[in-house]
């Protein structure tokens, strides 16, 4: 549940720590485990993260977060230590050989430059790829069956008032509550950043994880994701596949918007008199988040988006876990005169579409006069076909 960390690079000792993401909102709720380092290397030394990619001999390839491969020599004698997954510190770390590290592991490797690209590690902490895995499907799961969401509508200090549709939960944060926030108009939950209460404004997207009152109507928070995204509903006035664009009446606002259709956008339709009916899990279950994260889901397990607030796995519908499943559509079926449902991101006066959705005629009929429409989560961007995880 940890988004990637820049490394400290001039304290004098060290304390690294892996973390694995949780929130992966399009498929899995889990982004790709990372590193933090607080503080790190002394200032002679550099350090370096990220999945390998190649062994050859004692050189490591490794594959960072960002940027180009980096080829490290791993130093005769150079310490390697393997720690658990969701481990914080160094304390229960392993001492292992270098065979030990496998194509696929996670490092975090610490030496000198060297005199060619890359450079020479005396250090390499080592978190195995199949621990990795076992830690994302188990909050996956927990995402799944404690996971909630909606629309943040009020902020009251330490409380938060979450709706989704017609439903209104009240969320309790705490000085232990994790912070996580998009950046841009990005819905993939690796580029999710460390955050703050402070952070959070009303008309953001939420989805928290934790505790709830048994009827629901309450969470105490262990973990909140939130995003700024544009929410539309409307009928489509024009349709243009040449230029990538559509333009509808928004409801709420009440007026006429323009949104571009990309390569990226997701483009789905509900089947004919299949649209989810109002009240699976309050009319805003669509609301409830499935953040991406490029990671495999927990069999079974549908995200952290699989339930509504007040409705975790089983309880109620999830119109974001069922949009995902859908197959995808040209920009050439959708046809004026058509009710939409879209999630959009917003550069200045620039509206881009991240989902697209038709056949919604029936949940906009039944949202009740005065309230806004219910919501489309933008997180189940790049969830496979069939909903089975995400990119």
């Amino acid at each position: 549940m940890l988004s990637s960390f820049k490394l400290g690079l001039r304290a004098v000792t060290l304390r690294a720590s892996f973390a694995v993401g949780v929130l992966s909102l399009g498929g899995a709720v889990v982004a790709a485990p990372v590193f933090a380092q607080t503080p790190a290397a002394p200032a002679a030394s550099v350090s370096q993260r990220g999945t390998v990619k190649a062994i050859s001999g004692a050189t490591l390839t490794l594959t960072p977060d960002k940027g180009d491969d980096v080829v490290v020599a791993v130093a005769p004698g150079a310490r390697v230590l393997q720690i658990a997954a969701g481990s914080t510190d160094l304390k229960s770390a392993k001492v292992i050989t270098l065979d030990g590290i496998a194509v696929g592991d996670r490092v975090l490797v610490t030496g000198k430059p060297g005199d060619t690209a890359g450079f020479t590690a005396s250090r390499v902490i080592l978190m195995k790829s199949d621990d990795i895995a076992q830690k994302r499907a188990a909050e996956a799961a927990d995402w799944q069956k404690r996971g909630s969401g909606g629309i943040v509508t009020a902020v009251n200090g330490p409380v938060l008032t979450v709706s989704a549709g017609t439903k209104k939960t009240q969320v309790q944060t705490t000085p232990t509550t994790i912070f996580r926030r998009y950046a841009g108009g990005s819905v993939k939950f690796e580029d999710a950043q460390p955050s703050s209460l402070a952070q959070i404004h009303t008309g953001d997207q939420m989805r928290v994880r934790g505790a709830a009152s048994d009827d629901g109507s309450t969470i105490t928070a262990e973990e909140i994701v939130t995003g700024s995204f544009r929410n539309l509903s409307g009928i489509l006035s024009a349709v243009d596949p040449t230029a990538g664009s559509v333009t509808l009446k928004d409801i709420a606002t009440k007026k006429t918007v323009v949104v571009m259709v990309t390569a990226n956008s997701q483009l789905k339709a509900l089947p004919a008199g299949g649209g989810m009916r109002a009240g699976a899990g309050g009319p805003g279950a669509g609301a409830a988040m499935t953040p991406g994260a490029g990671a495999p889901r927990a069999a079974g397990a549908g995200g952290p988006g699989a339930g509504g607030p007040g409705g975790g796995g089983g309880r109620g519908g999830d119109l974001s876990q069922r949009v995902a499943r859908l197959p995808a559509v040209p920009l050439t079926d959708f046809k004026t005169g058509q009710a939409v449902m879209i999630v959009a991101s917003q550069t200045d006066d620039s509206l881009t579409a991240i989902t697209l959705l038709s056949g919604v005629e029936n949940l906009l009929a039944a949202t009740p006069s005065g309230e806004a429409p219910m919501t489309l989560s933008p997180w189940t961007t790049g969830a496979p076909e069939g909903g089975g995880g995400a990119q």
